[in-house]
């Protein structure tokens, strides 16, 4: 093997042990999109702040699946860079949401016959976009499973 494999599998595997670490760190952070109909502030804050630190570390990690394909494809990198950006869209608009429910938390009382249809909107918002950013991260995970197989891991075996 010359010397040009032998250091990009070098780089290879790097990135693979850091991305594990990363992996490993969100894993720990998991999020749950579970809409829960709690109507306290505090309760929507904490998830509000919750989500905040899983997204970033989520970033981090996505972002060093990016470096990881950019060291083998250049395209395929790219469209994921694409991916991530998405994914970052995906949690400012969920940010939002929470954020409305965290200004008026008993909006997310379905069981309120008060309810306006302002509160029903912002409900099926905030159930429409969870499940938008769970989707979305499971396809994003399985896009980069796929890659992993086709490309890295007969370079590291």
């Amino acid at each position: 093997m010359s010397k040009k494999p032998d250091a990009l599998k070098k780089k290879i595997k790097e990135h693979s042990d850091e991305l594990a670490k990363l992996g490993m760190g969100l894993a720990k952070n998991q999020f749950s999109y579970k809409v829960e109909e709690k109507t306290a502030k505090e309760y929507w804050q904490k998830r509000k702040n919750d989500f905040k630190k899983y997204n970033e570390k989520g970033s981090e990690y996505y972002n060093k699946i990016y470096t990881l394909m950019n060291l083998i494809n250049k395209e395929e990198s790219q469209m994921f860079l694409l991916r991530i950006a998405k994914f970052r869209n995906l949690g400012l608009e969920l940010i939002k949401i929470i954020e409305k429910i965290e200004k008026n938390p008993s909006v997310i009382n379905s069981k309120d016959k008060q309810q306006s249809q302002w509160s029903k909107k912002i409900r099926a918002e905030i159930t429409d976009q969870s499940n938008s950013c769970l989707n979305y991260e499971k396809d994003m995970n399985a896009s980069f499973r796929e890659f992993y197989e086709k490309h890295i891991k007969e370079i590291l075996e």
